[in-house]
């Protein structure tokens, strides 16, 4: 237990942006999952769509410190490529 004021109030923030970085991950995965789903069904058209949704949930997640920059621009990357491989 937080003995401070200060230490009580961190724990606050804590708690509440937990629950803030919580929900934004989980949109974050969310996105990704569904572009996922349309490459295995091998729907380019629906995984493109898709992926118009998670490429600007990937890079806010990664603005807003969820994910690291790097990590974000690598799932990006890799998702185009998977749909590109769609059209062969």
């Amino acid at each position: 237990m937080a003995n401070t004021s200060s230490a009580r109030k961190a724990a606050r923030k804590i708690a509440r942006r937990t629950v803030i970085n919580k929900a934004r991950r989980t949109r974050v995965r969310g996105a990704v999952r569904k572009v996922e789903e349309a490459i295995t069904a091998g729907d380019r058209n629906k995984a493109l769509e898709a992926m118009k949704q998670a490429e600007p949930q990937l890079m806010r997640a990664a603005r807003q410190g969820q994910l690291h920059r790097n990590t974000a621009s690598r799932k990006v990357s890799r998702l185009t490529h998977q749909i590109a491989k769609l059209d062969k």
